[in-house]
């Protein structure tokens, strides 16, 4: 598709980051040489064939870890995830069968990767999540093996717009926001990698966009992250006049210092998601009130052995400490399991382990993980000064939440769950009976609820936080909250989204926990409107019948 194929060609995707942007196409192919792939020959023994697969594998996780250390946020989470996954000795196994029958080392590693890539596609969820990064390890070692660099992004001359089929966390994670000034991605969803590390570097994105790889690189394309729109052959007058409009509210945005409160001085708690002391000390500096989301896993996914209570709570207390004493940290525990499995936790080989043994579950068949740290928590605490508050992801029932409950109040600290399951919202008013507060993870609600994989490009109009079913299960928790008198907020990344977060605020909900960088452009919208409107935006939204439908509706009535 050439820049002058037609004078109003508009593709449509789904909006991630907002932004308006006029740039030349960069597009990004996933191929190695085919030349230097012809050109390589396989050792025909299996044990020298897999010693080489060993050193080049090595490679590519090192390579993935070095990354993740000069990285941040969930930059670094997905990287640290990609270089276990690679050195996952499942795949090795296969590997070495697949050598063992007399398949060359190049086919083997293709069809180990493709193995194990089917089964997790078969379990969708987030599982099926990771079939990106693992073709995307297949085609790293490849190039190890042939002895050519490992491919990637090429740095763009100009600022530009990067389209792709889709980005392997260490690509999307190294982006530089100078050079990329947009991001147009052919599948995936609004929660995969590339859209949360988007969001995290206020990156305009657009996911799920069919037939932008037919667009050719130098094409002049106009990308509006908000609509979800990419315009070839814009009118040069007004493309100019929505870049520069868009320039002028970034300008506002940067400066907005918080507390967020809407036009007629309703409060709303903006807090930050982090990962690690790093990213918690990065988050503390911005216009935050504290912590939503603290993911303790992240920290031991390459963990082989579980940390001690000390090894644990002297982490725990470099996340506590940027924020005490005046703010606050809501610690998850253990969300292992699934897409994060950590070696001394999971259970191997379930065959669907999205609805599996994952979060709290884990601490059934594992007596004194839980409270091993819990345990570390409360010693941070004290260490810090701070009173604790932590919560429970994957909680399914009221009994559930009641005995989490009992073993957090037991250490001082202030107990909530996680609203992930659609049984936890349609029994919000059961589970706040037990606990202190809740926390609506909107990632993982939308994906059950809807029974549709977050990364299925087919089913992005499923996965779409806006579907009415999930803002209605958002509204029924809300609602449990303000009868109790008890703070329900949203740390999915609903939260990031500016108008959602507004019909999210007029539902009830107290307090929202996002990526740093969307904090301001979040705080921004929520002081251009009264509450009354947000309310308004909610039941407009609420009352739709398609996501589309929803965010036009809650758009006019934030207008009116």
């Amino acid at each position: 598709m050439t820049a002058d194929s037609t004078s109003s060609d508009v593709l449509r995707g789904t909006p991630v980051v907002g932004g308006v942007v006029l740039a030349p196409v960069l597009r990004v192919s996933s191929q190695l040489d085919p030349a230097a792939l012809a050109a390589y020959v396989s050792p025909t023994d299996p044990e020298l064939a897999l010693a080489d697969f060993d050193v080049a594998i090595a490679a590519v996780a090192d390579n993935f870890k070095a990354k993740a250390q000069r990285a941040h946020g969930s930059a670094a989470e997905v990287l640290t995830a990609s270089a276990a996954l690679a050195l996952d000795k499942g795949l090795r196994s296969q590997v070495r069968k697949n050598l063992n029958a007399g398949v060359g080392l190049i086919d083997s590693v293709e069809a180990a990767i493709e193995h194990f890539a089917s089964l997790f596609a078969a379990m969708g969820g987030l599982m099926a999540e990771r079939v990106t990064d693992l073709r995307d390890i297949a085609l790293r070692t490849k190039a190890q093996i042939i002895g050519v660099p490992e491919p990637g992004i090429p740095t763009p001359s100009e600022p530009s717009v990067l389209v792709a089929e889709d980005l392997s966390p260490a690509d999307s994670a190294g982006l530089d926001p100078a050079l990329v000034v947009a991001l147009v991605i052919e599948k995936g969803g609004a929660t995969s990698h590339t859209a949360i590390i988007a969001r995290q570097l206020a990156i305009p994105c657009i996911v799920g966009t069919a037939g932008v790889l037919a667009i050719d690189s130098g094409a002049v394309v106009l990308v509006d992250g908000g609509a979800g729109t990419v315009e070839l052959n814009p009118d040069p007058a007004d493309a100019q006049r929505r870049v520069a409009e868009s320039a002028r509210a970034m300008q506002a945005l940067a400066a907005w210092t918080g507390p967020a409160v809407t036009a007629d001085g309703h409060a709303v708690k903006l807090l930050a998601n982090v990962a690690d002391p790093e990213s918690a000390q990065l988050a503390a500096h911005g216009p935050v009130e504290g912590v939503g989301l603290f993911r303790t896993e992240l920290s031991f996914l390459s963990s082989k052995e579980e940390p001690s209570v000390e090894e644990q709570a002297a982490l725990y207390a470099g996340v506590l400490q940027p924020f005490a004493p005046d703010r606050y940290v809501v610690t998850r525990t253990l969300d292992a399991g699934s897409d994060k499995p950590i070696a001394y936790a999971t259970i191997p080989n379930e065959e669907n382990p999205a609805l599996g043994v994952r979060g709290l579950r884990l601490s059934f068949g594992k007596p004194g993980l839980l409270e091993r740290q819990l345990d570390a928590l409360k010693l941070a605490g004290e260490q810090v000064g701070v009173e604790p508050w932590v919560m429970a992801p994957m909680v399914a029932t009221a009994d559930e939440a009641r005995d989490f409950a009992e073993l957090v109040r037991a250490r001082g600290m202030k107990p909530g769950v996680m609203v992930e399951i659609p049984s936890a919202a349609l029994l919000a008013y059961q589970l706040l009976e037990h606990v202190d507060f809740l926390s609506i993870g909107t990632n993982d609600l939308t994906q059950y609820t809807m029974a549709a994989d977050r990364m299925a490009t087919d089913l992005v109009h499923l996965t779409d936080p806006w579907q009415p079913a999930v803002l209605h299960l958002v509204a029924i928790t809300a609602a449990a909250g303000k009868n109790a008198n008890k703070p329900v907020g949203v740390c999915g990344e609903a939260a990031a989204d500016p108008l959602l977060a507004c019909v999210l605020v007029g539902m009830g909900i107290t307090s929202l926990s996002m990526a740093s960088a969307s904090v301001r452009a979040v705080g921004a919208q929520i002081s251009q409107v009264t509450m009354q409107q947000c309310r308004y935006a909610a039941e407009a939204a609420a009352g739709a019948h398609t996501p589309a439908q929803a965010r036009e509706a809650a758009r006019v009535a934030l207008s009116s």
